[in-house]
């Protein structure tokens, strides 16, 4: 045990995507006993057995499936298999497995803007398994943000030229104070992307004028439909906090489509700018 958890230790510090292979039940005659471990990463098996032989192979797949699922949140799973009807093995047993994945995908979040609705959407997402980037030209606004580990803030005069550099697996909210700034940065992502998110905090008349600006660029008539705005669900107030809320429940939901599908899930009325 001492040496899994040192192997599964050094796997976690070094940020590798893997799985925990645990025997937690056998029935009748099979290779291994229950307490047997095994961690599997994208590359096949990295320590440890569950007893080799086609178990062992056809655990390793079914590792390698929940590692490759592009979910960004841990995943545990039970499977039940007969070594003979299902594995072809002579044992004749029957064995139940925990399966759970580690260092799945961070859920990355950038925000340009700091204000009252940036600040309130920033307190909740602290309280889920996300990683949030701040970004603003103000640093008095910066130092009002919550002190959380999970908060990168960054100072820069220009921020659209930080748009330009961001991993395109990152979730993006444009919710700076000025229309200016906002379409600019827009532009910017649009050029680079495609995200998996793009919101813009605003009303209607701000996404007719945002759409204009993305054709007056030149780019393609689906770029006018790859970015939400206004941003967030259609619920609430247009306190900071709900707005908040409405924008985090959209966040949510579009990491959870499995298809992303951002058009399907537009929102009909806007939120206020900050």
């Amino acid at each position: 045990m001492h040496s899994y958890a040192k192997q599964l230790t050094k796997l976690i510090q070094e940020d590798i995507p893997f799985v925990s292979v645990t025997i937690v039940k056998t029935i009748g005659s099979t290779p291994q006993s229950p307490g047997a471990k095994m961690l599997v990463t994208a590359d096949g098996l990295y320590w440890g057995t569950i007893g080799g032989s086609a178990l062992e192979r056809r655990s390793i797949e079914e590792a390698q499936k929940l590692l490759c699922s592009n979910s960004r949140r841990a995943i545990a799973s039970f499977v039940t298999w007969s070594l003979v009807k299902d594995l072809g093995m002579p044992c004749g047993g029957i064995v139940r497995l925990f399966l759970e994945t580690y260092n799945m995908k961070s859920w990355k979040i950038v925000i340009f803007g700091a204000g009252h609705v940036a600040n309130a959407v920033i307190t909740l997402l602290t309280k889920l398994n996300c990683w949030i980037t701040c970004i603003d030209q103000r640093p008095q606004w910066l130092a009002k943000l919550p002190d959380s580990p999970q908060l990168t803030t960054v100072r820069t005069e220009n921020m659209a030229s930080v748009a330009t550099a961001l991993e395109r697996d990152s979730f993006v909210l444009v919710l700076t104070s000025g229309y200016e700034t906002d379409a600019a940065i827009l532009l910017e992502l649009l050029k680079g992307g495609p995200f998996p998110y793009i919101g813009v905090i605003g009303g209607q008349a701000k996404a007719v004028r945002l759409k204009q600006d993305v054709q007056n660029a030149g780019l393609s008539k689906s770029s006018q439909h790859s970015f939400f705005c206004p941003a967030g669900l259609n619920l609430g107030t247009k306190d900071p906090e709900e707005i908040a809320i409405s924008i985090v429940a959209q966040l949510i939901q579009v990491r959870d489509s499995e298809l992303h599908e951002a058009s399907s899930l537009r929102p009909q009325t806007g939120t206020q700018t900050p």
